[in-house]
């Protein structure tokens, strides 16, 4: 039998029997192969740039009204994670993390910033991460180790974020709260937001309080289950963005507005924001 370096001259005429049989086939596999190879190719040698992001973690765009994070997937979130690619090469760094109580529920908001490693289009000026399109208010997912979560772009810059925060004195005050709120208002208490401590009693006051209702035209007041109206002064540490002081990273702080907060021992309700100054002790 005629062989040809240890092939058979009838399997050479087998493999080109199945060749000619199968061409459509074979005609399309190499394709794929050819631009997954082309794509693996790009991807492992484009130039990258670096950009710094400040994320909001959320399930989709920024209009989507989904549940936020639980607890336990806030406090997966540590800075210092890094994803990388499939190279090995880090392509997201967190660089914070903070993260607040949504008013008296167990679920948060969560921020980040983070590090991303990018490509950038330099007609459009556009950036691609993970060849999707990256700009304020595009849905993004970060893959690290331990944790999986999606996110909204809220910021982006070329620079790392130089962030200016400031202290105020804040007076809150609740009217006709229950005696045992006023109780449970502990002085020193404070929130951690996982970079610093954001809010910290420093006073409080609590007085009774009597309602007054309305009877055949005529206002008395009445005995009823006894009420305490409740004074709070705290520290808060807040973003300075343009003119405004921003609490909770999102949160403008007013005169007039609730606030939300919740401290280690204490979830604060209904507190309106009475006044604002600075604090003298800077």
């Amino acid at each position: 039998m005629v062989t040809f370096r240890g092939i058979s001259f009838r399997t050479v005429v087998k493999i080109a029997q199945f060749v000619r049989n199968n061409y459509f086939f074979i005609t399309l596999l190499a394709v794929v192969g050819f631009v997954g190879f082309v794509f693996v190719f790009r991807s492992l040698t484009a130039e990258t740039e670096t950009v710094y992001a400040k994320v909001k973690v959320s399930q989709g765009l920024w209009w989507a009204n989904t549940a936020k994070p639980s607890y336990w997937l806030a406090k997966s979130l540590q800075k210092g994670m890094v994803e990388k690619s499939l190279s090995g090469k880090p392509t997201v760094e967190v660089l914070s993390v903070r993260y607040y109580p949504w008013w008296n529920t167990e679920q948060f908001d969560v921020y980040l910033t983070v590090k991303l490693d990018v490509t950038k289009n330099e007609r459009t000026g556009r950036y691609t991460f993970k060849r999707s399109p990256l700009a304020i208010g595009s849905p993004m997912d970060l893959e690290f180790a331990e944790t999986q979560v999606s996110a909204t772009v809220m910021a982006l810059s070329d620079r790392p974020f130089d962030e200016i925060r400031e202290e105020r004195i804040i007076t809150l005050e609740k009217k006709h709260a229950n005696t045992w709120e006023g109780e449970a208002v502990e002085i020193g208490d404070t929130y951690f937001d996982g970079q610093d401590v954001v809010f910290e009693i420093l006073e409080k006051r609590v007085v009774g309080s009597r309602e007054v209702y309305s009877s055949v035209g005529n206002n008395y007041p009445i005995d009823t289950e006894k009420k305490v109206d409740v004074t709070i002064t705290a520290r808060v540490n807040l973003l300075r963005a343009d003119d405004k002081l921003i609490f909770r990273e999102e949160q403008p702080l007013q005169l007039g507005r609730y606030i939300n907060i919740h401290t280690a021992r204490f979830a604060l309700q209904d507190y309106v924001i009475a006044s604002i100054s600075e604090d003298t002790k800077q």
